[in-house]
């Protein structure tokens, strides 16, 4: 019987769980261990979670809400290159306070199967990267630099994860993090839409219009005119050229 107080014996299994996998350097963490940890029994996990790996399935989910809730939590700078700079950071811190939640989280990846919790991450990342387009800060679309911002900054933290803690060198991060702004984004201030490094400046321009479009749905257009506007402007912005 649950005692006063005590946690329910389902928070028990994940707290449980989720510090097994921090303290397990890698091994195996078997349902014994669990169940042990959590002071149930095998019956218990199997009643809420249906198997170890559905115990585990939770942990990461609930991983994934509080590095979610992290990044929400960021408030905006209004320098919309400086906010991608604070996202980018607290990734990484993310990942090196939570090293194997962290590898089961973003590193557990299958052949041609996508987690779609990292495509949540991915999602919310194309939602700050829709404000620097709208403030014709892009050099392509939110889409494309959310997945090159998010692919880059978990390669980076999984290498710091797997270096000693007495021997990473943050250094790293931050150079490739600039490295990755300067392909997709321009930090300039005086004139976002023609100071874009060789970039033309109708695709800039183009970028920040059609997410200006897409967030405020303006009266002046029918659906089917803002779908069409929308789609004359993906073609510009999708250009390499000038």
């Amino acid at each position: 019987m649950k005692k006063g107080g005590e946690p329910a014996p389902k928070v028990r299994l994940l707290r449980a769980a989720a510090a097994l996998l921090a303290e397990s350097g890698g091994e195996p963490v078997s349902t014994r261990q669990i169940t042990e940890a959590a002071r149930v029994t095998a019956p218990t996990l199997y009643h809420h979670f249906g198997d170890k790996e559905g115990l585990f399935d939770a942990v990461v989910a609930e991983g994934f809400s509080e590095y979610l809730a992290a990044e929400r939590s960021i408030p905006t700078s209004g320098q919309p290159i400086e906010d991608l700079r604070m996202h980018w950071d607290n990734h990484v811190r993310f990942g090196l306070d939570h090293p194997h939640l962290y590898l089961v989280m973003f590193g557990n990846i299958r052949p041609e199967r996508r987690p779609s919790m990292v495509a949540s991450a991915e999602a919310f990342l194309e939602e700050v990267l829709a404000r620097a387009a709208a403030a014709a800060r892009l050099v392509v679309s939110p889409h494309e630099a959310a997945r090159s911002m998010l692919a880059a900054n978990i390669g980076v933290t999984l290498m710091l994860i797997s270096e000693p803690a007495a021997k990473r060198n943050l250094e790293l991060s931050a150079m490739t993090r600039e490295a990755v702004i300067s392909a997709v984004a321009t930090d300039s201030e005086s004139d976002p839409v023609t100071d874009t490094e060789g970039t033309p400046s109708v695709v800039v321009a183009a970028i920040a219009l059609n997410a200006a479009l897409q967030s405020s749905h303006p009266d002046q257009l029918s659906s089917s005119e803002l779908k069409l506007f929308l789609e004359w402007l993906q073609r510009i912005s999708s250009r390499s050229g000038g």
